[in-house]
């Protein structure tokens, strides 16, 4: 018998999660029927729609989340042992499932070839936000090569690869991130044209002297009054997509911040504003990794990670990444 170790969602987050609203628990799994595979944890994703969804689960089970496991053993021919897997098999270091059977918003796979990759690409450019990035903005986005585009929470997972794209399209980018050396990162290694630290500018004037004729294209991850101030910034038939609301996850509703109204600029501005769960590319996953590992073979999108070493510090890396301490994709190096 296997005994798996998990993290359980002890405790309703209030505010900024804390190390006691999780509690380490261990189990025996159970033996391996037709169907089923047994996997271990690789990698662990933190990310920070993990702070927004568990609101919608009672306290008590499992925490949730997207790991790079491998096969220890196999009853399923199309999960065969020693295969690499993605699966959103939750904070866990092993998992018995079937397949043929499983009933999840993303089904498991078996990672295609990587080449030279580390395999923990499959939870950030090949990965989630990786194709978050690449369908969020090409689809919604639509960039054409000359325009400018925004995008905040440019230095995430999701962020820096937004702009790395639009780059590779003819796009001026402009980040907006919340340090020195995260804005340092965009413009030197990434290539973006500009990076602004909301925390210490005056982000309306920085963005008038970035984009003095308007702003094309908005990729938003924080809302709040960041955003307010890009759209307002914004360019006749601008196209918004709204990925995340990063700024309000660890606020309470009756403290959220008061921003502009908006539709007056909607609606005199003809812009297009769309928010979108990237679950709804399932059924052209494989075509978004394809493409998104042919710019990074390229050179046109470089992978950067903040790794936290060890299973039992997955809470810890997940506070630490919703404080903005990573820059580039947060994971946990599972460490068995």
């Amino acid at each position: 018998m296997t005994e798996a170790k998990k993290f359980i969602y002890a405790k309703r987050f209030d505010g900024l999660p804390k190390l006691t609203d999780f509690k380490l628990e261990t189990e025996t799994l159970p033996a391996l029927k037709d169907g089923d595979v047994l996997v271990e944890a690789l990698y662990l994703s933190v990310d920070p729609y993990q702070r927004a969804y568990m609101t919608r689960y009672p306290v008590g089970v499992p925490m949730i989340g997207g790991q790079v496991s491998k096969v220890l053993e196999s009853k399923n021919s199309k999960f065969p042992k020693d295969a690499l897997v993605f699966g959103a098999f939750g904070w866990r270091t092993h998992t018995v499932f079937n397949p043929d059977t499983e009933k999840s918003a993303h089904p498991a796979y078996v990672l295609p070839p990587l080449g030279d990759l580390p395999v923990s690409v499959a939870l950030g450019n090949l990965g989630m936000p990786g194709l978050t990035a690449y369908f969020g903005f090409l689809e919604i986005c639509q960039p054409k090569a000359g325009e400018v585009v925004v995008v905040t929470g440019a230095a995430g997972a999701v962020g820096n690869v937004v702009g790395q794209i639009a780059k590779s399209k003819g796009c001026t980018v402009i980040g907006v991130a919340g340090s020195d050396d995260k804005c340092k990162w965009l413009t030197e290694e990434l290539g973006f044209d500009h990076a602004i630290n909301y925390k210490t500018a005056d982000l309306d004037a920085e963005l008038k002297k970035a984009a003095p004729d308007g702003i094309d294209c908005y990729f938003d991850n924080v809302g709040g009054t960041i955003s307010s101030s890009v759209i307002n910034q914004m360019r006749d038939y601008g196209r918004v997509a709204v990925c995340g609301s990063i700024s309000s996850y660890n606020t309470p509703v009756s403290e959220w911040p008061k921003v502009p109204i908006l539709q007056p600029t909607l609606i005199f501005k003809q812009l297009t504003m769309k928010g979108f769960l990237v679950w709804s590319y399932n059924n052209r996953w494989m075509e978004g990794i394809t493409n998104m590992k042919k710019l990074v073979d390229e050179g046109k999108v470089k992978n950067r990670e903040t790794v936290t070493e060890g299973f039992e510090n997955t809470p810890q890396a997940f506070i630490d990444m919703l404080l903005g301490k990573n820059t580039g994709k947060a994971v946990v190096k599972a460490n068995l």
